[in-house]
């Protein structure tokens, strides 16, 4: 159990915040368990095709993300220091870490352990900028198709605590972060099962990062160069990887066309050509007409893993898709 001890300024410069580079790790972590959780069952069988698909070799991302009690080394995705940071800007800070903070961390008595790592830290400059580029990569192939759904959920969590803080306090709101976590007595107790102990936040606040790829677990930092940090699942994600096969909504396709609110009904996740043409009945060229079309509105993306491309819906069209489907809609 840690227990963190909050002063009212910790109350006061508490705050939450979106990391894509964490995610990025988290995600990979996931890849490397020999048995996901149920949950992200559907997404890793599918991304672990579209690695191996394009032949990405990601061997030391995943031995520095290995499961406790070896922990995950902080300069691989430290806290955000912006409320949604850009996975650029975080790549550009992880190449530009000093070589002496790698090599103390992965001198860690905890620290991850293999062959690739401690070429990692004889030539943490050559290596971590390597590293840098399998993780965008990585990022690429296997979140990015699906950021704008993980977005909007994360997005939305954020707001939930939002009102709990509104109509509760922080006490309401922080008790309702996940199971593991409860506050009392301005003590927030975390329930991890290999770090133990008491820290006082000292003034710094508490970041929250909701986090997909952490279900079912909470991941803490507290070290002294960062905000101290905890990460948490967000609400509602048990339905994030659900397929869903329902009729476009008829404000939607009153807007667009019957084809075209299909098949944006259709991608709840990233899909090829022909994958959409099998579920809706159209053609394959009718289809690509109107992918083409949302691509150009800005209401999809396009993702090239090996001999195929992966439409996935963009901010805007989770956006327009929920305000169709409201009761005005």
């Amino acid at each position: 159990m840690l227990e963190l001890e909050f002063t009212t300024r910790d109350l006061a410069l508490t705050r939450f915040a979106l990391s894509p580079l964490w995610e990025a790790v988290a995600a990979a972590r996931v890849l490397t368990l020999p048995a996901p959780d149920p949950l992200h069952r559907p997404w890793a069988e599918a991304a672990r095709a579209r690695l191996t698909g394009a032949g990405l070799d990601w061997g030391l991302l995943a031995d520095l993300v290995p499961p406790p009690p070896r922990t995950i080394p902080l300069f691989l995705a430290p806290p955000p220091t912006t409320p949604v940071a850009d996975l650029h800007l975080e790549l550009d800070a992880l190449r530009a870490t000093p070589p002496e903070d790698v090599r103390t961390a992965l001198r860690s008595p905890r620290a991850p352990q293999s062959p690739r790592i401690d070429a990692l830290r004889d030539d943490p400059v050559t290596r971590l900028a390597r590293l840098a580029d399998t993780i965008e990569a990585f990022w690429d192939l296997a979140v990015a198709p699906h950021w704008p759904r993980i977005r909007a959920l994360v997005e939305s969590d954020i707001i939930h605590r939002a009102r709990l803080l509104a109509r509760g306090g922080a006490q309401q709101f922080l008790n309702d972060l996940a199971p593991q976590v409860s506050w009392d007595s301005d003590t927030l107790s975390i329930g991890h099962h290999h770090t133990r102990g008491g820290h006082r936040l000292g003034g710094r606040g508490l970041l929250l990062v909701p986090s997909v790829f952490v279900w079912p677990q909470v991941f803490s930092i507290s070290a002294p160069a960062w905000q101290p940090t905890l990460r948490y699942p967000p609400r509602g994600i048990a339905t994030l990887w659900e397929r869903r096969r329902h009729e476009p909504s008829r404000a939607l396709a009153a807007v667009l066309g019957r084809g075209r609110a299909l098949l944006l009904t259709e991608l709840d996740e990233p899909a090829t050509t022909a994958e959409l043409a099998h579920r809706t009945g159209m053609t394959p060229g009718g289809v690509s007409q109107h992918l083409t079309t949302l691509r150009t509105a800005g209401l999809l993306t396009a993702h090239r893993t090996g001999r195929h491309v992966l439409y996935a819906r963009t901010e805007a069209a989770e956006a327009l898709l929920g305000a169709s489907q409201s009761p005005q809609g």
